[in-house]
């Protein structure tokens, strides 16, 4: 059976951030504040990231990725944002996610402690947050429970609600731990045998290949990147929005995919009540993975949301 999480290791050490700058981290050691409620505060963990210089007056512009992504989703993204703007620009591996440690708390008042943390950290901000997905709802409950942090927020795909109706996320957990790849296998067929046996459950090939980029060869081992544990026992948490009664009353953009079922408008209701003020643009032709489907339209409603 193939591995993952506690499988992947990363050497120890931070490189200061510069243009561009990243972070490697090691594992997390077992704990992490459970289920980051009760009294006490989710541990923070000192994420991986990659931070493009700018003009130090602008508020950066700061990417959160989705379910299984990482910040290498946006890397071209951010590129063209940051020559374009002029702006500083961080892409960040959310927590059991890309070089980021592993811990088994993966819920979302977890994952805004991490950013808390960080963004201050770095100098970042206030910032224009954006995030895709799970990354969408990082960064809306952050925005909701330190709006002094964000400059504007931008969701992407997703709205303060439970997605379980459109979503298959806990089905390709399943399909990823249960993929069966011999060491001794060659890399180049060992990924070949990952998709024809993820095919089985994920008909579609993008799909099929962006999960994929979570496939890693450490010391002779295929491994997850992912923590695939924790994503399985918390999914229903990922799935859902935490319960808020404050709101974030400053500029708000949902951005969506003119193909997707992710934001339905049953969903309006609750996104003006926490985000006041908030505006919608569909991007044509674009799924679920927007930046992935329309990546100039994208950038280009970006661009027109920080004039």
């Amino acid at each position: 059976m193939l591995r993952w999480a506690r499988a992947w290791r990363l050497p120890p050490g931070t490189l200061t951030s510069s243009k561009p700058s990243f972070s490697r981290v090691p594992v997390a050691p077992g704990g992490g504040g459970g289920g980051g409620r009760g009294d006490a505060e989710p541990r923070p963990l000192p994420l991986s990231y990659k931070l493009l210089d700018g003009e130090a007056a602008l508020p950066p512009i700061v990417f959160l990725h989705g379910l299984f992504g990482s910040k290498t989703n946006f890397k071209s993204i951010a590129k063209a944002l940051a020559q374009q703007t002029g702006r500083r620009v961080l892409t960040v591996d959310a927590r059991n996610h890309g070089d980021s440690p592993h811990s088994p708390d993966m819920s979302y008042e977890a994952m805004s402690q991490d950013l808390q943390v960080l963004l201050p950290q770095l100098g970042l901000v206030p910032c224009v947050l954006v995030g895709h997905s799970m990354g969408g709802k990082t960064a809306m409950l952050l925005a909701l429970q330190r709006p002094e942090l964000v400059e504007r927020l931008i969701a992407v795909d997703i709205s303060p609600v439970e997605s379980t109706s459109v979503s298959h996320f806990g089905i390709y957990v399943a399909a990823m731990k249960a993929i069966n790849i011999p060491d001794e296998a060659p890399r180049s067929h060992a990924r070949k045998l990952a998709d024809e046996q993820l095919s089985t459950v994920v008909q579609n090939m993008a799909v099929r290949q962006y999960l994929l980029t979570n496939l890693v060869e450490v010391e002779g081992h295929f491994v997850w990147k992912l923590n695939l544990d924790a994503l399985a026992q918390h999914m229903d948490k990922i799935l859902a929005f935490p319960a808020r009664q404050e709101s974030y009353p400053r500029p708000t953009l949902f951005l969506l995919g003119g193909n997707s079922q992710f934001v339905q408008p049953s969903h309006h209701p609750e996104i003006r009540r926490l985000f006041p003020r908030a505006q919608m643009q569909t991007v044509p032709n674009a799924g679920h993975w927007v930046h992935a489907d329309q990546p100039q339209d994208f950038i280009a409603a970006i661009r027109g949301f920080l004039v």
